[in-house]
Parts: C-alpha cells; structure tokens; sequence
C-alpha cells in the first residue's frame, strides 16, 4: 500500500506551482458542491493519478508507464483550469478535490488499474 499522506503530498508539490500563479479566490466552507461530468471526472482522477505516478516515478517506481512529471502537470493545469472555467470552482476546491481523489487511488492496487485508461486519454490530449 502506498503511504497517503507521504506520496500525495509530494506528487501534489510539483503540481501546485503552476496553479498557485493564478489569482483565485479562496475556498468558502458555503460553496455549494458542484456536480461533474463524466468527462470532468475523469479529468479529475487522471489528474490525480498522474500525480501520483509522478510521485512513484521520482521514487524509482512506475517505470512501466511514460514518464509522468512534465505531460502529467500539463495534462493538471489545463483540465484543473477547464473545470474552474466550467463550474466556478476555486482553486483550493479543485485541490481538494484532486487530493481526495488521489487518496482513493492510492489505496491497494486502484492506482495502477486506473493509469491505462488514463495514460490513453493523456495520448488523445494531445500532449
């Protein structure tokens, strides 16, 4: 099992430089709960799993998927963008999300189930 607490937040770390230069407001505790698309979600949970392949890849593991650090943060800040546009979501929330989600996935082995599906749509990203 994967340390949560550990792998999340230094997979996180290197994702948050490109969105902490963007001026957003901050999470309010009344913001109501948004609910996503298909597409949305997925964006989210790739988001996070290429965090934390990331994470895995600077540890010396996953080397059996594509290098994650440059196209995963890309791949992070357009669609964390992309959801802020489309549902007014801060910042912070998108984070949080990204981090609950990344919990998730790093819990048994849903991480590497979940990784080919996403490593496809990094393809048809077209980064």
């Amino acid at each position: 099992m994967i340390r949560i607490p550990t792998i999340v937040a230094a997979a996180l770390s290197f994702l948050a430089a490109p969105l902490a230069a963007q001026t957003t407001p901050p999470a309010s505790d009344t913001a109501p709960q948004v609910k996503l698309s298909l597409q949305q979600n997925a964006a989210v949970r790739c988001s996070a799993a290429f965090a934390l392949g990331a994470g895995l890849q600077r540890a010396g593991k996953g080397k059996d998927w594509p290098p994650l650090a440059e196209r995963g943060r890309e791949f992070f800040v357009r669609a964390s963008a992309q959801l802020m546009d489309e549902t007014g979501m801060t910042r912070d929330a998108v984070g949080d999300l990204v981090q609950r989600t990344a919990s998730e996935l790093a819990q048994g082995d849903t991480l590497s189930k979940t990784m080919p599906a996403c490593l496809s749509m990094l393809d048809s990203s077209g980064l």
